[in-house]
């Protein structure tokens, strides 16, 4: 799944809701104690912050069933009724996300199915594809951009040290694991720079072909503003 746009098995799911059924069936399953109303709606489909909300809604909805004195109760309501809200909401927001991306895909797209490499190096490198065009009678820019980003390296002073000295092997994976984190931290940044850019107006031309990522000043790692071109 990608970082940057809803996924169209989700986004399909989502704008077949309508949200004042699901407000009848929330109420509905408070009034029965059990989920199975809303789960017609198939919102575990809806993508993971709606599938969040909905195992919150039923694990507030089993408080409720076990509550016994009438204090207890009253509690269990009140918070089994905003879990209902917080998940009403979460599908409110991801339709509007979903009508937002199509609005925006008539104009630009970015790709975020981008693949990492096999192994990493202190250098990474992360390739943005996209698409842009200033009006919808006009023919699509196609571009790309590759990011870039030197990893440093700092001692962990904080922590303990181990027993045993890590085997050649531990060390390599530890450091492998630690360069994807960073890479995938790079793409992400990378790609919501990429859609700021469009969002504010910007065009293809003014995307540079590569960009070497601005680092944090005191850590000389990323930051939230190193991909900001």
């Amino acid at each position: 799944m990608g970082d940057l746009n809803v996924p169209q098995r989700e986004a399909e799911a989502l704008k077949a809701i309508d949200t004042d059924m699901l407000r009848d069936l929330i109420d509905q399953c408070i009034r029965e104690g059990q989920s199975s109303a809303v789960r017609t709606l198939r919102l575990d489909a809806c993508g993971p912050y709606v599938a969040s909300r909905l195992r919150q809604f039923e694990s507030e909805l089993s408080a409720l069933q076990k509550a016994k004195s009438a204090k207890k109760r009253a509690e269990a309501e009140y918070d089994v009724r905003r879990a209902g809200g917080n998940l009403t909401d979460a599908v409110h927001q991801m339709k509007d996300r979903v009508a937002t991306e199509e609005r925006e895909r008539q104009l630009f797209y970015v790709d975020d199915h981008v693949i990492p490499p096999s192994t990493f190096s202190g250098r990474l490198t992360v390739r943005i594809s996209y698409q842009w065009r200033a009006s919808v009678a006009d023919s699509w820019t196609f571009g790309s951009i590759v990011f870039s980003h030197h990893v440093v390296s700092h001692p962990h002073y904080l922590q303990p040290v181990p027993a045993r000295k890590p085997s050649a092997a531990k060390l390599e994976r530890d450091r492998q694991e630690d360069l994807y984190r960073q890479w995938d931290y790079l793409k992400a940044l990378g790609l919501q720079s990429i859609r700021d850019h469009f969002r504010q107006g910007g065009c293809a031309a003014g995307i540079p072909q590569t960009f070497q990522a601005k680092v944090d000043s005191h850590t000389q790692g990323l930051n939230n503003f190193s991909a900001q071109f």
